[in-house]
């Protein structure tokens, strides 16, 4: 595969030879994951994965939309039909999967997604062939016999990564049993839950009533009162608190954080739960949840995380087949000012509450984020994230936000991965990105070299330890 050595340090000398000395810096410096999706179950039971589709392909959706998009059904990739398992056997049998994402290798070019893969296969599998028709049977086989190794189990390959902190994503009804196992049986990585509520404001979602009888049991509070929903919630993030956690996630559409009185709160809840909330109401109810985990997060000091602008499950029948994340989630514009102006007009300048705001709304970087992480001590940038993790658009980012609110204002890069084998591809590709940006303000005469070396180990390692409070 010919990975070149001074991949994405630039092109112009001067630069690249500054750059070159910057990575080198912190190539091997540990890996702080803040936010991601590798589950902490399979880190407890360490199962030896099972072949290289389920491994590199099937689980991933940046892979699996890519394929799609060019007329690969995602039943050919080994996506099973929404709670079940694909049937190991024809067309998505695990060679035949791997088979097809080698004969469309082509399709990956000039994408982070072939950047991901193809360093993955070189660095931590040793592979060196280039994936293709001719080459899929051999490359199959040399990672079949590489992941049948004690070395290639899913915690000896993130000590091998030289991961230190990796964060779960998890539902507030989780007891979080495989992180307590995880620390009792002294595993040499921190891996520590992250508080997701999303599945409980949205009163309209099927299910919603269920699971708040589920949360209800497991914090032994009555969620059948709106009061009591957020006393379970409040219950709940002490037990996360308790195994660890730092820090809160909340997926949404939009940012509008708008709260309700008690009242109107609570008559849409009895609403939601008789079966007859309407859409209008169901949105002010999620927009004042919003509101009400940022008041959470001021008294508990939790992190709050906030990725908004994507329009979920855009392809219903995908959605219908094959559940939720199987690549038709799609960026859509995105506010963030007005939308979160009540909420940091209480919060925004206390000293426990902290936010860190993502989006796939690139404007919306330099538009909105930066001058509010550039006025509030609350407020951080969060990383280029999804469809904003490629090399351009990582570097556009730096320049959009930098000079809005500097350095260390943002939070540190999040992998924000399901494919556990991407963790160190995708560290390393930001590693080289911020190298280079800080080799073309040394070229520039406006940072000093010593500077530039500084603000490397910080970008890896103060930067997000502070935004997540690790």
């Amino acid at each position: 595969m010919n990975v070149h050595p001074d991949r994405l340090l630039g092109s112009e000398p001067a630069v690249r030879e500054l750059a070159r000395g910057l990575y080198r810096e912190v190539a091997d410096a540990p890996i702080i994951s803040p936010h991601g999706h590798v589950s902490a179950r399979m880190l407890a039971e360490d199962e030896p994965f099972s072949d290289p589709a389920a491994l590199l392909v099937t689980p991933d959706h940046y892979v699996t939309r890519l394929l799609h998009s060019s007329g690969v059904p995602l039943e050919a990739l080994g996506v099973g039909a929404a709670g079940h398992p694909p049937p190991p056997s024809g067309a998505a049998a695990p060679r035949a999967v791997w088979r097809t994402l080698c004969e469309n290798w082509k399709l990956f070019a000039g994408t982070p997604v072939r950047y991901w893969l193809q360093d993955t296969l070189e660095r931590v599998f040793g592979c060196e062939l280039t994936p293709a028709a001719a080459t899929a049977d051999e490359l199959y086989d040399q990672l079949a016999e590489r992941l049948a190794q004690p070395e290639s189990s899913p915690r000896a390959l993130l000590e091998r990564f030289g991961v230190e902190v990796l964060a779960t994503t998890d539902d507030p009804a989780d007891e979080l049993e495989a992180h307590a196992r995880l620390a009792a049986e002294g595993f040499g990585v921190r891996v520590i839950p992250t508080f997701r509520a999303d599945a409980y404001m949205t009163p309209d979602r099927a299910g919603w009533a269920a699971r708040l009888g589920t949360l209800g049991q497991v914090a032994g509070i009555d969620c059948g009162s709106y009061r009591g929903l957020l006393d379970a919630l409040r219950a709940r993030r002490e037990h996360f608190r308790a195994r660890g956690a730092t820090a809160t996630d909340t997926g949404v559409q939009d940012a509008w954080a708008t709260p309700l009185t008690d009242r109107e709160a609570e008559a849409i809840h009895r609403r939601a739960l008789a079966g007859e909330v309407s859409a209008q109401e169901a949105l002010a109810y999620r927009r004042n949840l919003l509101f009400q985990l940022g008041l959470m997060a001021a008294d508990d000091g939790l992190v709050m995380q906030l990725h908004a602008g994507v329009l979920r499950n855009h392809h219903r029948p995908t959605l219908a087949r094959f559940g939720p994340d199987t690549g038709h989630d799609i960026p859509v514009a995105t506010e963030f000012a007005r939308p979160l102006r009540e909420l940091l007009n209480v919060v925004g300048t206390s000293p426990g509450f902290r936010i860190v705001l993502f989006t796939t709304d690139e404007a919306a970087c330099s538009r909105e984020i930066a001058p509010l992480a550039g006025f509030y001590p609350s407020v951080y940038i969060g990383a280029p994230w999804w469809f904003l993790d490629a090399p351009s658009a990582v570097r556009r980012f730096r320049a959009a936000v930098t000079e809005t609110a500097g350095f260390y204002k943002t939070s540190g890069f999040v992998d924000d991965t399901r494919a556990l084998c991407s963790i160190p591809s995708r560290h390393d590709m930001i590693r080289r990105l911020d190298a280079r940006y800080l080799a073309e303000l040394v070229a520039d005469h406006q940072l000093s070299v010593q500077e530039a070396h500084t603000l490397a180990l910080a970008l890896v390692d103060e930067i997000p330890r502070t935004a997540f409070r690790l």
